[in-house]
């Protein structure tokens, strides 16, 4: 039994992306698609037994009808071929108020045939053509639900937190005590284990997130738990499998140097529980790269040559790239942008080039010592130090100036 396990598609980002004047769709639209391409392509040309996707279809909470339809179409693909999906609910898939629908609920609505939406902490029985399969569902968890409830009153968010963490514990424990011990199981959560390691630099991120105990999941009876929320790909034990599939595409550079990709597992349903894993392996999908070129500038160097050189040392064709230039002060002059942008032609897209200038330090007040400074004076020092301009050193002068006097009439 075959199970392809994938998780935060987020149809939707357009970071680090241009419009297509002919669709006025981002151009990281196509990035977005063309890795989930690739895994319903998999799973149709490889006839896989189930697709478990662990949540987070879109960026947003209310998706455009174009991505809900983008993503719709796919899910299509694998329906009609007669191959059953599971569709967990991630944290960006749930509306802000719970009386509303969620960005799944159209598939269960319209009945899509083997398509089912894990909605709530429960188990589910899916059948596939090898046989049927339980999979117990933790969806993101609300925790406004949680604060609304009257014990939650008064508690910290840290003692929030505990308290989910004790019941999600308590519920998922009832589930796989009930499990059948003869058919082939897995848990799917949408979810932050205290284990897991984050590479993203957490713009996709809604709030502080409730940290769920990897003990709380790791369960003998358990042939797998596939993860989603988590766009690091990454495997927190072996015994049983626990493993993020991590996101298809890159959100921003913080992800830069992960694998991207989606997991295949395969289970001998004849073997006992919690014993049925007998492959499991990553497999890597064609994401838009992300390179950053850091660039460090000497005195008497010419920056713009030093940052031609390091382009020609890198592989920028096709990649989402951007350049940091550390330089002394006495040769920014010497830096010519448009040089840089031409020698970055071949790549998909250039964020603005950083320039860190290491400027000298050497106060405008004659030879008054730092601590004879006034309030004053030492806010007029730092302004003409800190590389702002005049206009808007004149308006922080006069906010801190404010500040200062109102602060001495109060002392």
């Amino acid at each position: 039994m075959r199970i392809l396990h994938l998780s935060d598609v987020h149809i939707g980002v357009e970071s680090y992306g241009s419009t297509d004047p002919d669709t006025g769709l981002s151009s990281r639209l196509t990035d977005f698609l063309s890795t989930f391409d690739e895994v319903v392509d998999y799973a149709l040309d490889n006839n896989v037994d189930l697709v478990l996707f662990a949540g987070d279809a879109y960026k947003s909470r209310d998706p455009s009808q174009t991505h809900q339809r983008e993503f719709a179409k796919r899910i299509a693909r694998l329906s009609q071929a007669g191959m059953p999906v599971f569709l967990l609910l991630g944290n960006h898939d749930l509306p802000h108020i719970a009386s509303r629908a969620t960005a799944l609920d159209i598939f269960s609505t319209l009945a899509v045939p083997n398509v089912t939406i894990g909605d709530r902490l429960d188990t589910y029985l899916v059948q596939t053509r090898n046989g049927p399969l339980q999979i117990i569902a933790l969806p993101w968890i609300r925790r406004s639900a949680f604060l609304a409830r009257d014990e939650a009153r008064g508690l910290t968010i840290d003692q929030i937190n505990q308290q989910l963490q004790e019941r999600v514990t308590s519920l998922l424990a009832w589930q796989t005590e009930h499990l059948d011990p003869d058919i082939p199981a897995l848990l799917t959560a949408h979810a932050s284990l205290n284990t897991a390691m984050t590479s993203s630099e957490q713009s996709m991120l809604l709030g502080r997130d409730p940290i769920i105990m990897q003990s709380a999941l790791a369960h003998p009876s358990l042939d797998y738990i596939a993860l989603g929320h988590i766009h690091k790909h990454q495997i927190l034990s072996q015994n049983p499998y626990i493993a993020y599939s991590g996101s298809l595409e890159r959100i921003d550079f913080g992800e830069e140097n992960d694998d991207k990709g989606f997991c295949l597992i395969n289970l001998d349903p004849s073997k006992p529980q919690g014993k049925r894993l007998v492959d499991f392996a990553f497999n890597h999908v064609k994401a838009r790269p992300f390179l950053t070129i850091d660039v460090k500038v000497y005195a008497q160097q010419d920056p713009t040559h030093e940052a031609l050189k390091a382009i020609a040392r890198s592989h920028v064709a096709g990649a989402i790239v951007r350049v940091k230039i550390t330089m002394p002060q006495e040769v920014e002059a010497l830096l010519r942008e448009d040089e840089i942008r031409n020698a970055l032609a071949s790549a998909k897209y250039i964020t603005p080039i950083v320039r860190d200038v290491q400027r000298d330090r050497r106060t405008r007040l004659g030879s008054i010592p730092v601590e004879g400074l006034s309030p004053q004076q030492a806010l007029k020092l730092y302004l003409e130090t800190a590389n702002v301009t005049q206009a808007r050193a004149n308006v922080l002068m006069s906010y801190g100036e404010n500040l200062i006097n109102e602060e001495m009439e109060h002392t």
